[in-house]
């Protein structure tokens, strides 16, 4: 598995992350939309840790740098 997610990539589905679960801190977010975007979240700093898309192999997009 290469990676195939840059720094700036990476860095910024961390930051999201961190927003989604503020939000659901402060009780912004709740019911479906929490759950949804709670998994998302999960999903956004798992990629972000390995450095790995699964969605970018078949559209064959690459945020690395070469």
């Amino acid at each position: 598995m290469k990676t195939n997610m840059g720094t700036v990539d990476r860095t910024a589905r961390v930051i999201l992350a961190i927003v989604v679960a503020i939000l659901y801190a402060m009780k912004a977010i709740t019911g479906t939309a929490a759950i949804i975007l709670g998994i998302i979240a999960v999903i956004f700093i798992i990629t972000s840790f390995i450095g790995f898309c699964p969605l970018y192999v078949p559209l064959k997009i690459s945020t690395k740098k070469k």
